[in-house]
């Protein structure tokens, strides 16, 4: 793990670790519409499902550039079924950039979204859209 120094002042100096980072990213990233998820490793899935808490910074990747307060982040998200791809994406781009551009002034050289999916509806989702379709059908009847 690598954390980003900034410069000491007369106060003392102030360190980020990745993590934060990754985590600003993440919750970036997954509020995008049309983002269904984030894809981590195996590891981080199986800690998340013993632990029972969401590894918020799961599917994210930070890379320090040149002790200049820059870096690259690496995104891989899972997108629902039936959204523009490339619209999505650039989205995720512009949200994670701003994101860690404001909450910790690093300069973000690249966002790399990387889709390792897509979500389709599950048989539960389509049942619960058919009774309402089936609902508002009986309703316009009477």
């Amino acid at each position: 793990m690598q954390d980003m120094s900034y410069s000491a002042s007369e106060l003392g100096k102030i360190q980020i670790a990745d993590e934060v980072l990754q985590i600003i990213a993440g919750l970036a990233a997954s509020e995008v519409p049309g983002v269904a998820g984030m894809s981590g490793s195996f590891a981080g899935g199986l800690t998340e499902s013993l632990l029972g808490r969401k590894n918020l910074s799961k599917g994210v990747k930070v890379q320090f550039l040149q002790e200049d307060r820059a870096c690259a982040i690496d995104v891989s998200v899972a997108l629902q079924f039936g959204v523009s791809i490339p619209d999505v994406s650039y989205q995720v781009q512009e949200r994670v950039k701003q994101a860690v551009e404001s909450m910790t002034g690093l300069q973000v050289e690249s966002v790399h979204v990387h889709v390792v999916g897509v979500v389709f509806p599950n048989d539960k989702e389509r049942e619960g859209e058919n009774a309402a379709t089936n609902e508002k059908r009986a309703l316009r009847s009477m």
